[in-house]
């Protein structure tokens, strides 16, 4: 039985949002680096991010304990294997659609130069009108696609905490994960754009500076997940001691 739920509109200030996440990870910068450079690199290791949802997942566990002020260790981050059936799924829901998509784009469009080639090489004179419109043609199509998987990547903001903190399912986590986006999304959208550049900056650091700027841009969605849906009582509950007996 899913637990009731509760969706807070508009409760995503973007820098709030980073600011919270830094001055959070920062007592414990190093631990954080490091889970999420072995996390990605073992996400990598394996195709179509089949290992992906348990290391983002491990991350959101010390993350949150860290919000309730529990200790974590770097073997906090393997404790994503607890959730792999459920990562799984929406792991492979993310992905799939796109890979569905983006892979017949490549197709189509190599397809359509090799067409266009030929055109221009049976005439007396080269067209550049063929290849020109097939080169427009793509770039449109690509504007539209990274426009989809920026909004498909949005609505899949709060899967992993939510089935870490809400136990929920693969396909609960992505349906509630959208409703809670879809009430912040432009105040998301915000925060992405804000966490993008700052991972433009990583990368800038010949790549290696990625690591370094990942557990904010997560932790970053670790606090907004806390703002949209309120951390799990269920959760805290269960980690009190038992009550006294009666008589």
């Amino acid at each position: 039985m899913t637990p009731q739920i509760v969706i807070h509109r508009n409760a995503i200030e973007p820098i709030a949002c980073i600011s919270t996440a830094w001055a959070m990870v920062k007592q414990q910068y190093w631990l954080f680096v490091g889970m999420c450079a072995v996390g990605l690199l073992i996400a990598s290791a394996v195709p179509l991010g089949i290992l992906t949802g348990p290391m983002m997942c491990g991350f959101y566990i010390a993350f949150l304990n860290l919000r309730r002020g529990r200790p974590i260790e770097f073997a906090t981050l393997f404790k994503g294997f607890d959730f792999f059936g459920p990562s799984l799924v929406a792991t492979l829901l993310h992905v799939l659609p796109i890979l569905a998509v983006v892979i017949p784009a490549y197709f189509l469009f190599y397809v359509g130069m090799i067409v266009s080639i030929a055109a221009q090489s049976g005439g007396d004179e080269p067209n550049p009108a063929a290849f020109m419109g097939v080169m427009g043609f793509f770039i449109l199509f690509w504007i539209a696609m990274v426009i989809i998987i920026i909004f498909i990547s949005i609505g899949f903001s709060f899967t992993y905490p939510l089935i870490v903190d809400r136990k929920l399912s693969g396909l609960d986590a992505i349906k509630w994960s959208f409703k809670g986006a879809l009430a912040n999304f432009w105040r998301l959208l915000g925060m992405t754009l804000l966490t993008g550049l700052l991972a433009i900056a990583g990368m800038m650091l010949c790549y290696v500076g990625v690591f370094l700027v990942f557990p904010i841009l997560y932790g970053a969605i670790g606090v907004a997940y806390e703002k949209v849906f309120g951390l799990s009582e269920d959760d805290m509950a269960m980690n009190l001691p038992p009550p006294p007996p009666s008589f």
